[in-house]
């Protein structure tokens, strides 16, 4: 006897992000990448369209992150000394569909860097590399607000992903967003009606939802992901319900959560049970985002190229229609 399959038919579906600009486009990328579109949960296809996979950015520091474990950093290399080495090596060598650039050296006491120094490494990343770009701050809001907006209108055309946009701070971000004609990042502090909230107001301010991506923050394995995978299930559904407000896709920063771990950072001579570390590392990375992924998420911000290898193969495999 034939089992019959019940399959939802939802109203509403993700909104479509393109992030980057060719030269016929107004920028200087060779490929652009477009998120969302989704008319279904993650990887259901008999239930509706997915038209475009979750992609993976890698994350880029415009100072060598000297607090990182050895294991990361040697896994790196001597390009993290040098953010338009390192980023070029995350896509031409490790297979990052784009680049997440930290401005981090920004802050007073990790560097002091200049609005015009930063914008000078943006600069150099961009020639670096022809995928699209992300770049945020260093998450002091007065610094940011001069930062990323000496950043829009210095690569205005280029369509990069500024951030963060938050419920105090999105004002300055959103309107240089606007008017250099670049995509905004809404960071939220997992709640999801101040996720919506913020995205309200943003759009307010003129801005279209296909310029938006949702960062609602996330866990990392142990520390809280369940609470994130509900948050992103819960916009999700939302979208698909005909939420305008929460069907922007959405941005984690995985690597960031799943590396500030006891579990991904102490030596197996410290605890013996829990294995060799460089691998217990690289899996706690994968784990964390293929379990957000499945939640909903649409880029993963990642950090160990082994790590990226395993959430791109997991992700190849998931896109493959199931034959229900």
């Amino acid at each position: 006897m034939a089992v019959q399959v019940l399959k939802d038919r939802n109203p509403g579906k993700l909104t479509t992000v393109t992030l980057g600009a060719t030269k016929e486009q107004g920028g200087t990328r060779t490929k652009t990448i477009t998120v969302g579109g989704d008319a279904c949960l993650p990887f259901l296809h008999f239930e509706g369209e997915i038209p475009n996979r979750p992609v993976i950015a890698m994350e880029v520091f415009d100072r060598a992150p000297v607090e990182w474990n050895d294991e990361l950093k040697n896994a790196l290399g001597d390009v993290i000394n040098d953010p338009a080495a390192w980023a070029k090596k995350c896509v031409e060598e490790w297979g990052a569909d784009m680049i997440f650039l930290r401005l981090q050296s920004a802050d007073p006491e990790l560097g002091n860097s200049s609005p015009e120094k930063c914008v000078q490494t943006v600069k150099s990343v961009l020639a670096a590399v022809g995928v699209p770009v992300a770049v945020v701050g260093c998450k002091i809001d007065e610094i940011d607000n001069k930062v990323i907006s000496a950043v829009a209108e210095a690569c205005a055309g280029e369509n990069l992903l500024l951030g963060f946009a938050t419920q105090d701070n999105y004002n300055t971000i959103v309107a240089a967003c606007m008017v250099h004609k670049h995509t905004v990042i809404a960071q939220s502090p997992l709640d999801i009606n101040i996720c919506k909230q913020l995205n309200i107001l943003i759009t307010e301010m003129g801005i279209p939802a296909d310029r938006i991506i949702i960062d609602p923050s996330i866990g990392g394995l142990g520390y809280g992901i369940e609470y994130s995978y509900s948050i992103g299930e819960r916009g999700r559904l939302g979208a698909l319900q005909g939420d305008k407000m929460l069907s922007m896709p959405t941005i984690g920063t995985v690597g960031f959560e799943a590396w500030k771990a006891k579990e991904a950072n102490v030596s197996a001579e410290e605890f013996p049970g829990w294995g060799d570390q460089a691998e217990r590392g690289i899996l706690w990375e994968a784990i964390t985002a293929s379990t957000l992924i499945q939640s909903g998420m649409s880029i993963a911000v990642m950090r160990h190229p082994e790590a990226v290898k395993l959430v791109k193969k997991n992700i190849e495999e998931l896109m493959v229609p199931s034959s229900l």
